[in-house]
């Protein structure tokens, strides 16, 4: 039998792990590669004769959608697996459908019931431990689109999150299904989605980080929290501007600038680093291989193909044609990493997200 532990979903364009027809001698090996293939090198704890269970898994835009149903088991991600390297530029937004949780890490503890919420970052330690049959469902996602800084993302790990709250009312049954639908939509209707759900898990951390406080300061990261969420679903319009972006938020040009120093970044220069990630992305990836160079940049509001080429340049070093051979020969060798990776040559990007 293969050492890759994962299989076509008939039917579908994600994958499906189980242990189904692997041999009992082999199921606690076979289950510790397709964690760690989905979420990230992790030991689990989990004794020979129970490491039963079914991981399944479907790309939604920039993210990973994933189910698990399991036995009991405990799945720490210590330090040591994490030098390893491998997904460490991701976020898990986990929802219990089922059983029991423990989640720790960044020096809180939780412990999360059926319907609850909770957010764990693969770049920190982490132990989730599940004392009875569970279920969960699961969005893997890039740092990056949550928007939120290091400091930020660490006072909302290892909590539940929002199940009593208007905004986690929405989002928990929206996740869920999303989880089990992810594989049937389009690829473009897939992308819609990722960022209006990216949105919701954004005004729930918003929520979270807010904590009823009236400090100005606080207020007004809150507020660069929602523009910069805003920016990423109109990424796509050519027309998106400064001007617009204050209109939309009844903001004045100069306040909206303001904000943006926080960032120690222009408004305008935010919107091209955003376009430019997603178009390296695209680029990058096996699905958009048909399309050209100058169809990705429109796809993200780039109107001139020529200003697009020097802009990516400048950013990544290389032409954007240059920089999707080199992803693609990447995605053509024989596979490494997990459902969630990337190619390793978009370490090149790190530049323009510093």
């Amino acid at each position: 039998m293969s050492s890759d532990p994962s299989t076509p979903d008939p039917g579908a364009p994600g994958t499906l792990h189980s242990t189904k027809t692997v041999p009992a001698h082999r199921r606690r090996a076979y289950w510790r590669e397709a964690l760690s293939q989905t979420f990230g090198a992790v030991d689990p704890g989990v004794p020979d004769d129970v490491a039963c269970g079914t991981i399944r898994t479907s790309p939604l835009g920039p993210m990973q959608t994933v189910a698990v149903e399991g036995d009991p088991q405990r799945a720490p991600r210590t330090r040591r697996v994490i030098a390893q390297g491998g997904n460490d530029d991701y976020v898990v937004v986990m929802l219990l459908c089922q059983g029991a949780a423990h989640v720790e890490q960044d020096g809180r503890e939780a412990r999360v019931r059926p319907g609850q919420l909770f957010v764990y970052d693969m770049a920190r330690p982490v132990q989730l431990t599940f004392p009875e049959p569970f279920l969960t469902k699961s969005l893997v996602l890039p740092r990056e689109v949550l928007g939120l800084s290091e400091s930020e993302l660490r006072r909302i790990t290892a909590a539940p999150l929002g199940s009593e709250s208007a905004v986690g009312g929405l989002l928990t049954p929206l996740l869920s299904r999303l989880v089990d639908s992810a594989a049937t939509y389009p690829q473009r209707t897939g992308e819609l989605i990722a960022r209006n759900v990216v949105d919701l898990v954004q005004t729930l951390a918003e929520e979270r980080l807010g904590g009823g406080t009236e400090d100005p300061a606080s207020g007004a990261r809150m507020s660069l929290v929602r523009i910069r969420a805003y920016i990423d679903r109109h990424l796509a319009h050519p027309d998106l501007s400064p001007d617009s972006i204050a209109r939309a938020h009844h903001i004045s040009v100069r306040y909206l600038h303001k904000l943006f120093e926080l960032e120690d970044i222009t408004v305008s220069r935010w919107i091209q680093q955003r376009r430019l990630e997603h178009c390296r992305r695209d680029l990058a990836r096996r699905e958009s291989a048909d399309l050209t160079v100058a169809a990705v940049a429109h796809r993200w509001g780039f109107t001139s193909a020529s200003h697009f080429s020097r802009v990516f340049r400048a950013a990544y070093g290389v032409s954007p044609a240059a920089w999707r051979a080199s992803a693609l020969r990447e995605w053509s060798a024989p596979f490494r990493g997990g459902t969630a990776a990337i190619p390793a040559s978009l370490s090149l990007g790190r530049a323009a997200s510093a």
